[in-house]
């Protein structure tokens, strides 16, 4: 049977030349006022996957 790639996780995240996997930071949509400044801040950034959680991603996008 053929492989097909998991459609709604392969637009939430980016695969790097490395072969690391990059998401944003959750909870960016609104109510972000009563957030603490340290939170606010790792907000901006980007996230990358623990090495154990990135293994079952790659099972959901075997073209990656």
């Amino acid at each position: 049977m053929k492989l097909k790639t998991h459609k709604a996780l392969s637009k939430r995240l980016k695969v790097t030349k490395n072969g690391k996997m990059i998401k944003r930071y959750a909870g960016q949509d609104h109510f972000n006022s009563r957030d603490a400044g340290k939170i606010s801040r790792k907000k901006r950034r980007d996230v990358s996957f623990s090495e154990s959680y990135a293994v079952a991603v790659k099972q959901l996008l075997p073209n990656l």
